[in-house]
């Protein structure tokens, strides 16, 4: 999923934006949107590309841009500078997420309980029933509600991803993806749940494992960190276009061709071996298993090999651009607008008529492109103040 950009990196001006990945990030949230709304359509176009979700394509992009953009800011203003720039876009996730939170814990938690509707209180049952820590521990990114478990993730590694660069900047990449490798491993085996009973025998912690997150942070690292070393490689000095050999995009097609074919129309749809939790695993979504991994890297091979071609082919989807530039901002949006559904109609898929999801669907997308084009004007009425302010003192001196 992130093919167009390292082929035309070398070529590209330090201050262009990726318009490809833009849209790619904004396709992610789209298809997140229609898994995470219940409707007709949340099965079918769940793992649409194989047993792959968007998820992966959603943390692999911003991973590949925050490298990207941040190893320019290294090179450009040096590490501290980058350091910098790193902390301040983790703490304005934070604060995305803490807004999150409380539109959760206050109108969605009274609204669920006035309709007394199922679908709310399983979705917040731990805060229903613990309050006090359930607000001091979300606070503290260590309970993580449903739907709201991505980004305490994205932090945890926006905060890492300084010291991570630094040192790749200096010795290489091979130790990074050596450890991240056998972090991911672990995770495998337990590592996440061994490292929960060492800190509850410690410190008390009462929050129970199950509310801590879908997505397992130890596995879903690797993920985060190739697609730091790829964007980090796109910036540096003499960087060449991406040649994948011919032999690879056949394997990668026929892998890729395969498990699409497997997704949509084998005999247990979007579970891989049907009733088999064992064999599930291999496939699993909040382990990152290693099948899932080879699906994607497939997946990732031929973005990368054709998609440099198909991109100057298609029309620039200038929607879909809009709402990758701005994604934090209509990521939470669409949590919003789910957690709005939720609370109104439960988590049934057939709750409304077909035109009823579509009339839906409709709402909430042109809801996520204002807020997409909302975003893009203050950021670029901002950014003109800011040059008209660093311009200032130049005019004085003359």
């Amino acid at each position: 999923m992130t093919a167009a950009p390292p082929s035309a990196a070398a070529e590209r001006p330090a201050s262009t934006r990726y318009w490809e990945v833009d849209a790619l990030r904004g396709l992610m949230l789209v298809l997140m949107t229609l898994t995470h709304l219940p409707s007709r359509l949340t099965d079918p176009l769940g793992q649409p590309f194989g047993f792959v979700s968007a998820a992966e394509g959603f943390v692999l992009l911003s991973a590949f841009m925050a490298g990207l953009v941040y190893t320019r800011t290294a090179y450009r203003d040096g590490v501290d500078a980058m350091r910098r720039a790193f902390w301040q876009r983790a703490l304005k996730i934070y604060m995305a997420q803490a807004a999150t939170l409380l539109f959760l814990f206050t109108i969605i938690a009274a609204l669920g309980l006035r309709i007394d509707q199922p679908a709310v209180k399983d979705l917040m049952s731990y805060y229903l029933t613990q309050p006090r820590h359930a607000f001091l521990y979300s606070l503290a990114l260590v309970y993580e509600p449903p739907l709201l478990d991505i980004l305490p993730m994205y932090i945890f590694f926006m905060l890492l991803s300084p010291w991570v660069l630094a040192f790749s900047l200096r010795h290489g990449w091979a130790a990074v993806a050596l450890a991240s490798t056998g972090v991911w491993a672990a995770a495998q085996f337990g590592f996440s749940e061994w490292i929960y009973a060492g800190v509850v025998r410690w410190t008390g912690l009462p929050v129970p494992f199950q509310e801590m997150g879908a997505f397992n942070a130890y596995a879903w690292q690797f993920l985060w960190f190739m697609g730091l070393w790829l964007g980090a490689s796109r910036s540096a000095p003499g960087a060449r276009p991406l040649r994948l050999p011919h032999w690879l995009l056949l394997g990668a097609a026929a892998i890729a061709l395969y498990g699409l074919y497997w997704r949509h129309h084998g005999p247990d749809g979007q579970a891989p071996f049907g009733g088999d939790a064992q064999l599930n695993l291999l496939f699993d979504k909040w382990l990152l298993g290693p099948l899932r991994l080879v699906n994607l890297v497939a997946l990732g091979a031929l973005a990368i090999g054709f998609g440099p071609a198909l991109m100057r082919r298609l029309p620039r989807l200038h929607g879909l651009e809009a709402m990758g530039s701005a994604s934090l901002p209509v990521f939470c949006a669409h949590l919003v607008a789910v957690l709005l559904v939720l609370a109104f109609y439960g988590s049934s898929q057939t709750a409304r008529p077909p035109w009823g999801d579509a009339l839906l669907l409709a709402v909430v997308f042109a809801a996520l492109y204002a807020v997409a084009r909302a975003t893009l004007w203050i950021d670029a009425r901002k950014a003109a103040r800011a040059r008209i302010k660093d311009a200032q003192p130049v005019r004085d001196s003359a």
